[in-house]
Parts: structure tokens; C-alpha cells; sequence
């Protein structure tokens, strides 16, 4: 029988499977039984074998998300339009597409906003990212409405409603939520149809879709890409780490 490291320079090189060309079937054959038997008396090698395949293909994706981060940072960090909050010289930056229907997003928004009270030199940009249907189209167009006609501290008051408020989604709920807060509701209703608000949701989604961004809530802390919800000590770790 093989032994483990004969066997591992053997499926691991050029030159062994080069080799097998080389075989008669019979002696492909024994050699396979071979492998086979190594494999079922040692189980640990594939599970070994599989963890070092996701290690470098998570290592890949990293490195093609860094890429992708670069290509696009005037889009992710100088739109022009999307909500800041956070020191503008903020040392951190941390991007975040979101869906207000979204479970996750509802989820990680509190944490999102713990993480801007307990450091003061980070910066968070929001990104409409309605993906969930009518409902998130309608209340990201009512958020960018309310940003357009009131401004971003408006914004910033539906926006943390929608994340945390059970509202009725119809323009009628959402001119009582904004009435409810103390924010002019005609004047977001006059601008609901403002065709800026069609344009910012497009161009948001054409850069997610240009990152391959699919699913809320996804996060770009500087140059790393979080795909999905991360708690409030991950983010915490990883805005460490950027710093260096």
C-alpha cells in the first residue's frame, strides 16, 4: 500500500498525473484501489484536503473583493448622493448596501449604529439596495425622497425608523410615520415622483451588480468586503485590522 506522503506527491504534482497516462488500465486500476483504501482507512486526509481548498478559496475571493473594491471606490465612497453619517476625516469608512425589508439588515442596523457611538473616527455610507420587492422599492423611494425635499438630517430620521418601526407600507403609512416624527409629509409627497430618486436606486444597483453584491446586508469596511450580516464584535475586529 502507499504511504501517506508517497500517495500525497503523488495527487498532488504535474508529473504524477502525467503518470497515469503512462498505465496500463490493470495497473490504473490496482492504483485507484490503492488510493481508495488509503482514503477509507484515513478519512482526516479529505477533510484535511477540504479545508486547505476553502482556505485558498476564500483567500481568492478576498483578493478578487480588494479588487473590486478599488475599482469601484469613487462609486462606494464619492457618490455624491448617499447618506454619511460620521466624521467626514473619519479614519474608517464603512459601506453598507441595505433593504429595508430585510431581516438581517433590521438586525445588524442597531449594531451598525454601536459601533459609530463607541468610535468616534468612523464613518458609515448607506446605500439603497432595495432587492425584496414593492415594499423595499417604495420605502427606499420614500427615504431618498425625504432626503431630497428635507435633507440628510431628515434622512437620517426615516431611515432609522424604516429599520426599526413596523410601518404600514403604502404611501399613506409613510407620510403617517413621517408626520408621527415631525417631518414635513407633503413635501416628501411632492417629491416622491422627483426622477433623481429612479436614478440613484438604478445606479446603486448597477454597482452592486457590477461587485456581484446579491444579497442585504453586504459591507464594505475600506478595502474588505463582507458579504452578509456580521455582528458588532466582528465589525469591530475588522475595523481594527484595516487600521493596521
Amino acid at each position: 500500500m502507499f504511504k501517506p506522503l508517497a500517495l500525497a506527491a503523488l495527487l498532488a504534482t504535474p508529473v504524477a498525473a502525467d503518470g497515469l497516462t503512462d498505465m496500463t488500465d490493470a495497473e490504473r486500476a490496482a492504483f485507484g484501489d490503492e488510493v481508495r483504501a488509503y482514503l477509507l482507512e484515513n478519512p482526516q486526509v479529505l477533510m484535511e484536503a477540504l479545508s486547505v481548498l476553502e482556505q485558498r478559496e476564500q483567500q481568492a475571493q478576498a483578493a478578487s473583493d480588494q479588487e473590486l473594491v478599488a475599482q469601484f471606490s469613487e462609486q462606494l465612497f464619492n457618490d455624491g448622493y448617499s447618506w454619511v453619517d460620521g466624521p467626514a476625516d473619519a479614519d474608517v469608512t464603512v459601506v453598507e448596501f441595505m433593504d429595508y425589508r430585510c431581516g438581517y439588515c433590521r438586525r445588524a442596523h442597531p449594531e451598525v449604529q454601536q459601533l459609530l457611538d463607541s468610535d468616534a473616527n468612523v464613518r458609515l455610507i448607506v446605500k439603497e439596495f432595495p432587492i425584496l420587492g414593492e415594499d423595499s422599492v417604495l420605502a427606499s423611494r420614500y427615504a431618498i425622497a425625504t432626503q431630497i425635499a428635507l435633507g440628510d438630517e431628515a434622512y437620517g430620521t426615516i431611515h432609522d425608523a424604516l429599520m426599526t418601526q413596523n410601518v404600514e407600507m403604502s404611501e399613506a403609512g409613510l407620510s403617517a410615520l413621517a408626520t408621527d416624527l415631525g417631518l414635513d409629509a407633503d413635501a416628501i409627497a411632492a417629491s416622491m415622483d422627483d426622477p433623481e430618486i429612479a436614478r440613484r436606486i438604478a445606479e446603486t444597483r448597477a454597482l452592486g451588480q457590477a461587485m456581484g453584491i446579491n444579497g442585504t446586508p453586504s459591507f464594505i469596511i475600506e478595502d474588505q468586503m463582507l458579504r452578509g450580516y456580521v455582528p458588532l464584535e466582528g465589525m469591530m475586529e475588522i475595523v481594527e485590522g484595516v487600521r493596521g
